[in-house]
């Protein structure tokens, strides 16, 4: 084992061991620490001959410019309440983190302290900006399968009251459509799952606990399509200041008022424990000014840009997945990369060899990297990123809602919108049902068009998640072959497991050779999915009991 070549005395690991979870080895965590310190602290470490501990002591802790005892939450508060003294500190600390994360000149700077984000009664629209800034955040989100969403706070339901539709000639349209949804959605919970409870009894063996859970989801899953847009979910989102900063920076400059109310309050919070990685998302930096300017100006140019090329251009009929473009050379690029590390040949030379070899000696090359593979969690070699694809998809906004939340990947969404037709579950089809779904439905698109034709996006607001959206996938191969065998797991929504199918049959059919990869792709139907997860869920409880 390597030992610590740095030597502390016995007043110094006392002092350490507060924020380091050992004084003695060469590896370990910091602890304690506010995020400003953290970062500062690595962002000095990247160019300093001292080890962190020796580091954190000279420059942190005994430093009195850095205001460190406050805002490590230390007695040394001069009599103020830990928040207080934090807050304070580290306002009167700002120049000198300041000074250090700017004299690095790194955006990277930003990656290297992080935040717990909470986000409560926002839309399902504002969800889905939030995730849109993919790289450095991990974001969760209440579910629609879990929860019931019918509850009324204060006799009102939850959804969001846009405020320019709330001063508009729609705002009688809108609350009532609104509440309508929910209504239907409240009103058709009890005689769904009736019929659920007929079609799949509860066998004698599984738990009434997990037979609930499953049953509940298999409700939830078929109803969500009546809620509105505009219901109000809750977020909870871990992001480093990189990713918070650009997020900001983005709510700030978007059409919608609740994205720029977000985007205000994001910063505002985060100022408090994390402000030097934020600061250039604050309205009146130059940073965040510039960057509005170009938003806007690339806005209005594409929108006028859109109405002189896109007019006459065919619109992709019906629903589906679609696999729009790949590279017919990406076997032989996978297959050279897969060679790659364990060669001392040149890429290029290993692509022209590929190029010639025998279909047998090729595929051995690709079995290579994927008969060992014994789960989907196996996760498979980079050389599969050098195959790409793009899918246009046309599906159900709640299908949409869980597919987005995969960020290793490009995407882009269409306005929501009643243009492309709606879902309807099969087991709503056929039954008295039918009838209270579809006029929820069509209710919402007259309602949709008519503040639609003035107000495009805001009329986002009103419509329900059965409705279709417009949407496409840049994908490599890795990142598909996650995504299709995670999202085809029998406990998985029906109509998403379709999705991450078809993705995967129509690879398979362009390039029989990737098929392979996709071994833990499950093609079956599942009834009542969420069962067998549930029993698991319960067996593990009830294992862990002494």
């Amino acid at each position: 084992m390597i030992e610590n070549y740095e030597k502390f005395d016995e007043e110094q690991v006392a002092i350490l061991k507060n924020f380091v979870t050992n004084t003695g080895s060469n590896i370990f965590v910091l602890r304690n620490l506010p995020e400003v310190i953290k970062g500062a602290l690595f962002s000095r470490y990247s160019r300093s001959t001292l080890g962190l501990r020796s580091l954190l002591l000279k420059d942190f802790i005994l430093n009195e410019e850095t205001a460190f005892h406050a805002i490590a939450g230390s007695t040394h508060t001069d009599g103020l309440s830990e928040d207080e003294g934090e807050y304070i500190a580290v306002k009167r600390a700002q120049n000198f983190y300041d000074r250090i994360l700017d004299g690095y000149g790194d955006d990277s700077i930003g990656e290297l302290g992080g935040a717990h984000l909470a986000m409560e009664n926002i839309s399902m629209i504002a969800a889905k900006v939030v995730e849109d800034s993919r790289i450095g955040g991990s974001p969760l989100e209440k579910s629609t399968r879990y929860i019931y969403f019918d509850q009324k706070i204060n006799g009102e339901y939850q959804f969001y009251r846009e405020p320019i539709l709330m001063t508009s000639a729609y705002r009688d349209q809108y609350i009532e459509t609104c509440n309508f949804l929910f209504d239907t959605y409240a009103k058709l919970i009890p005689p769904l799952t009736e019929i659920m409870e007929k079609k799949f009894p509860k066998e004698h063996d599984v738990s009434k606990v997990a037979y609930t859970a499953a049953l509940r989801a298999k409700v939830l899953d078929c109803l969500r399509g009546l809620l509105p847009a505009s219901a109000l979910t809750n977020m909870g989102v871990f992001g480093n200041g990189r990713f918070f900063d650009g997020m900001i920076q983005k709510l700030n400059c978007h059409n919608l008022s609740e994205m720029q109310d977000v985007g205000k309050k994001v910063h505002s919070e985060m100022s408090k424990v994390m402000p030097s990685f934020v600061r250039r998302s604050d309205q009146s930096h130059k940073y965040q000014m510039s960057f509005s300017a170009f938003s806007e100006q690339m806005t209005t140019e594409l929108e006028n840009l859109k109405e002189e090329h896109c007019d006459e251009i065919e619109k992709m009929q019906g629903t589906g997945v679609r696999l729009v473009s790949y590279d017919a050379e990406a076997p032989y690029k996978v297959a050279a990369s897969l060679l790659f590390a364990n060669s001392k040949c040149g890429l290029a030379e290993l692509l022209e060899y590929c190029e010639k070899l025998p279909k047998e000696n090729l595929n051995r090359i690709l079995d290579a990297a994927c008969n060992a593979r014994e789960n989907r969690r196996m996760k498979s070699p980079r050389a599969l990123e050098h195959a790409e694809f793009t899918f246009e998809i046309i599906a159900d906004f709640g299908i949409y809602r869980d597919l987005q939340r995969h960020r290793m990947l490009t995407q882009e969404r269409q306005l929501l919108t009643c243009d492309y037709g709606y879902h309807i579950p099969d087991e709503i089809l056929d039954t008295e049902m039918e009838k209270d779904y579809r006029e929820a439905m069509d209710r919402a698109k007259s309602v949709y068009d008519d503040i639609a034709s003035e107000l495009p996006e805001e009329a986002q607001y009103v419509v329900p998640m059965a409705y279709n959206i417009h949407w496409y996938f840049h994908v490599n191969l890795r990142a598909l072959q996650w995504l299709c065998e995670l999202r085809s797991a029998p406990a998985g929504h029906l109509m998403y497991r379709y999705v991450a199918q078809e993705m995967a049959k129509q690879v398979s059919e362009v390039f029989p050779e990737f098929e392979r990869m996709f071994k833990f792709v499950d093609y079956e139907g599942y009834e009542l999915g969420r069962l067998g997860q549930e029993i698991r869920k319960v067996e593990k409880l009830k294992a862990r009991q002494p």
